[in-house]
């Protein structure tokens, strides 16, 4: 079987809960993994945003020990993990509060040409605070996404 390329647009995703296990563990990786198959776009960016105080250069430290630790076959490969880890960037939030969100906004990019979606890969208790927060904070448009973690357990 030949495998292709499926080309993805550029895009801002922004993963609320980017500290978390599962944003370690599996999310993060599974970037890392179509970075490698060539399907992040140059320009894309990833966006790490929960309550821990850190900058992007402790965020991509972060992730670069998860991506040694799961990254699977490509972790071995310096060179494609400094690469995907320029993508990142991180930003302190408090879902339920003020802090962060300007911070946030300020990052993002009012290009139309960029999808942005957001990452919930957190508690279902904050699920609707979250929305209500992209939302009052004109962090949306038309075209904006929303992915909802589904929870097991």
């Amino acid at each position: 079987m030949v495998s292709r390329v499926i080309p993805v647009e550029p895009f801002d995703l922004i993963i609320f809960g980017g500290t978390g296990d599962l944003a370690r563990r599996k999310i993060l990786p599974a970037l890392f993994r179509r970075y490698c198959s060539g399907q992040m776009p140059e320009s894309s960016r990833v966006i790490g945003a929960a309550r821990s105080e850190m900058d992007d250069a402790a965020y991509r430290d972060f992730i670069r020990e998860a991506l040694v630790e799961f990254g699977k076959s490509q972790a071995d490969n310096a060179e494609a993990i400094e690469g995907f880890l320029a993508h990142l960037h991180y930003v302190p939030v408090d879902a339920k509060g003020e802090g962060g969100w300007s911070a946030l906004k300020d990052l993002l990019r009012d290009d139309e040409n960029v999808v942005r979606a957001y990452y919930f890969s957190v508690g279902p208790s904050l699920f609707a605070d979250l929305a209500g927060q992209v939302r009052n904070r004109g962090l949306s448009n038309r075209d904006t996404r929303i992915v909802v973690e589904k929870p097991f357990g």
